[in-house]
């Protein structure tokens, strides 16, 4: 698992010279002599040639021998008193850099981002009016990044996932230049799913479909960030696909009033499980959260939960843990309150399942645990506590397509 200087142009020699038409007769006379040439001697005939030297300029930015070029925007070349009609940028590689040619043939870009730390050659050709051609070259090498985005995700290549899923990408460094590195990640669904990101904010990029993901769907992100700079000095430093494939389909719905879940595995009613949710005051949340981490035993206390002294103070090892939020929630088994499991609500607003203090595969938290994947969605509805923050966990699916 884990963004000039003065330019020297140089003209040579691809024009043709056309020969003279016709020739000069020199006429020699002795000194002192009278004689004078006769009117009807015959005259030089005019030149049809063009000219040696071609009118059209060509400027290429960098200048030649120019370092530490940015490797987007830094690239142009242009044409003067003519028209661009060949340019041609390459690596050490010897591959073309695509670039679009203006319709007057007057400039021409790279389509992309050139690459860090490599040098290149710009060979161009341009004609004037009379055809004649000027050529011009220059060479010159990208920056070399001191800073790294330090990017990272929530994938695992070849991973398989619910249908809630949301992939998370999160970045180390602060992110200013947002809509680049939003260009330079994609998404590729072997089903044509469309797939959109959300800024949460300078450090954070969530993606997801307007929808669920249908299962069996095979995805591949592309992140193409190493030549992307995503702050002043900052570049992405990632270029990698990462294949993933969704699963089959479970969503979970707890009802806080029945204090039963239904499973529903490809739209198949599979379980009715009793669990308890959070007492008066420690609420469970509402809404839609997606499983974002199985931690099978995990130790849980009150801290920054409930008030020292007040009684509900806590400190257990929890079986079948399963986050839903990154505030704590989790859907896990409960070997210390079996008489209101199914009945009432008193957890601090986990959803607990009966278990035992081991952890029993055989249990109903056991069981649960077994069959959930990561990316699997928990929904919770008549809860007294409010709805989930889209930043809180995965918790996306809170927030509209067009808010999205």
């Amino acid at each position: 698992m884990w963004g000039e200087r003065n330019v020297k142009a140089i003209r040579g020699g691809y024009a043709v010279v056309g020969a003279l038409a016709g020739a000069l007769v020199l006429m020699a006379t002795a000194g002192c002599s009278t004689d004078t040439a006769k009117a009807d001697s015959p005259k030089a005939a005019p030149s049809s040639a063009k000219p040696t030297v071609s009118a059209a300029t060509i400027a290429i930015e960098p200048a030649n021998g120019t370092t530490d070029v940015k490797p987007s925007g830094a690239v142009k070349v242009s044409a003067g008193n003519g028209k661009l009609t060949s340019v041609k940028v390459t690596g050490p590689d010897g591959v073309e850099v695509k670039g679009t040619l203006a319709a007057d043939g007057a400039s021409w870009a790279p389509s992309d981002n050139l690459k860090v730390s490599t040098a290149y050659t710009v060979d161009a050709l341009a004609e004037d009016s009379q055809g004649v051609v000027a050529n011009s070259r220059s060479t010159f090498t990208t920056l070399t990044p001191e800073k790294d985005a330090g990017v990272s995700d929530n994938i695992a290549d070849n991973g398989q996932y619910g249908v809630g899923m949301i992939v998370s990408v999160r970045f180390d460094r602060a992110v200013k230049n947002k809509d680049a590195v939003l260009a330079g990640i994609t998404f590729e669904a072997a089903d044509g799913t469309v797939v959109k990101g959300h800024w949460f904010n300078d450090k954070r990029l969530d993606f997801r479909p307007e929808k669920f993901w249908n299962p069996n769907t095979k995805v591949t992100i592309h992140y193409k960030l190493k030549n992307v700079e995503t702050a002043p000095g900052v570049y992405g430093g990632v270029d990698k696909d990462e294949p993933f494939t969704i699963g089959r389909s479970q969503i979970s719905t707890a009802d806080v009033n029945t204090h039963r879940m239904a499973v529903v595995r490809d739209g198949q009613q599979t379980d009715s499980i009793p669990f308890t949710a959070g007492k008066a005051g420690f609420d469970t949340w509402n809404g839609t959260m997606v499983v974002e981490g199985m931690e099978g035993k995990t130790r849980m206390t009150s801290a920054g939960v409930t008030k020292s002294g007040s009684g509900d103070e806590y400190d257990l090892v929890v079986p079948h843990a399963i986050r839903l939020t990154d505030t704590g929630t989790y859907v896990h088994g409960n070997y210390w309150s079996g008489s209101v499991i199914g009945r009432s609500n008193g957890s601090h607003g986990c959803i607990g399942l009966t278990d035992t203090e081991a952890g029993s595969s055989s249990s109903p938290a056991g069981k649960f645990y077994d069959s959930t994947l990561v990316g699997d969605v928990v929904t919770v509805v008549n809860s007294k506590g409010p709805v989930v923050d889209a930043v809180n966990g995965l918790g996306g699916w809170n927030l509209g397509w067009s808010q999205w």
